[in-house]
C-alpha cells in the first residue's frame, strides 16, 4: 500500500478487492480473534485475561461456516485455513473443563468431529 502526502494509508475501494481476498481476510480475522479468546497469546492460556470460551465458540463456529461454504473458491488457501481451524477446535477442546462430545464442539457440525 502506498501512502499519500498526509502520511495516511491509502484506502482501497472494496469494489476493487477480489472476493477471495475479502474471504481470506475475514477468515484470518476470525482466527485471530478466536485465538485471543482462547488465551493463545499467553504463555499459559488458562491465565489469560482474554480467555472466554463462549466467545471463542462463536468465532470458531463462524470461521468453520465461512471456510466450509467457501472451500471450492479458496484454492491454495484452503488447506492452511482448514489446518488453522482444526488447531483452534483442538485448542478449544483442550481449554474446556468439560469437553464437548465428538461432533458437538465449535464448528464441528460443519467440519465433522475433530480428532488429534
Amino acid at each position: 500500500m502506498t501512502e499519500n502526502l498526509n502520511s495516511e494509508p491509502e484506502v482501497r475501494d472494496l469494489a476493487e478487492i477480489p472476493a477471495i481476498e475479502v474471504i481470506t481476510r475475514a477468515a484470518v480475522m476470525l482466527m485471530s480473534a478466536a485465538a485471543e479468546k482462547l488465551g493463545l497469546s499467553e504463555q499459559d492460556p488458562s491465565t489469560s485475561p482474554h480467555l472466554d470460551l463462549d466467545e471463542a465458540r462463536k468465532l470458531i463456529t463462524a470461521l468453520a461456516g465461512l471456510i466450509q461454504s467457501s472451500v471450492a473458491d479458496l484454492g491454495i488457501h484452503a488447506s492452511a485455513l482448514r489446518d488453522g481451524l482444526k488447531s483452534l477446535q483442538l485448542a478449544f477442546r483442550e481449554a474446556s473443563a468439560h469437553p464437548d462430545d465428538p461432533g458437538q464442539g465449535p464448528g464441528e457440525k460443519q467440519t465433522g468431529p475433530v480428532a488429534d
